[in-house]
């Protein structure tokens, strides 16, 4: 179960009802800036955490301004979309609704998720920088971290996702073999403790680095099955040359 820190009160909640029903969760963007889009994607890590936990989601963007702008960066950035309206239906008003907003941002009742801002010079996706290698660098830190977008961490970021791309189309040329029932539990642990992310990397790069006793084809589906939540397109490159 998905439990996450409401920031009204401090404390951890369940991030959606126990018999699973929908859940509404909610992204708060005030304006186009890259805080912004990392609110969008944590919304989207949200989402996917649900979801892998079997709760259906609505997701909707509250945006006074920039719309558009927003709904292209985030899609650029591998942000599933988010509903045209506001209306859930009939018989589905009483949803739980989750906010994701950024710090100090106001909402109406419901679990106030909070995002800590990026520092960046430009709002948007650098200029000739794949968007995932962006994603990458915003999920390095726990949202509660400010993060700071430099050269050095973008490039950081680039190495590392081209060496997963490139091992996991490696990797997926072995036979297959499931998730290590451990490596799986693990990586539960981490996205449903708060959405720690950054754990769920460390536990991917533990995996990369694993001797000789854990397979190959263990590896693809492990990175497999966690990008069903970090959205990376770890496994883009299956296929290409080498």
């Amino acid at each position: 179960m998905l439990r996450i820190i409401d920031a009204r009160t401090g404390e951890p909640v369940d991030a959606a009802p126990v018999r699973r029903g929908l859940t509404r969760v909610e992204a708060h963007a005030p304006g186009f800036d890259t805080t912004a889009l990392r609110v969008l994607l944590v919304t989207d890590l949200l989402v996917r955490a649900l979801e892998l936990g079997g709760t259906p989601v609505w997701a909707l963007l509250s945006a006074p301004r920039d719309q558009a702008e927003l709904r292209a960066s985030a899609a650029a950035l591998g942000v599933r979309p988010f509903e045209e309206g506001r209306d859930i239906g009939p018989g589905l008003g009483e949803a739980p609704v989750l906010h994701v907003v950024g710090e100090g941002g106001a909402v109406p009742d419901g679990v106030r998720v909070e995002v800590a801002p990026v520092l960046s010079a430009k709002a948007g996706v650098p200029e000739g920088t794949d968007p995932s290698v962006l994603r990458l660098a915003l999920l390095g830190l726990r949202r509660s971290a400010p993060v700071r977008l430099g050269p050095a961490v973008l490039t950081d970021a680039d190495r590392t996702l081209r060496r997963w791309r490139r091992t996991v189309a490696t990797w997926a040329t072995r036979p297959s073999r499931p998730v290590p029932d451990e490596v799986r539990r693990r990586l539960r642990t981490a996205w449903e403790d708060d959405l720690d992310v950054p754990e769920v990397l460390r536990v991917l790069r533990w995996v990369e680095e694993a001797g000789p006793d854990l397979p190959d084809g263990a590896r693809f589906e492990t990175y497999a099955y966690a990008d069903r939540l970090l959205g990376l397109e770890l496994t883009r490159d299956l296929g290409a040359p080498a």
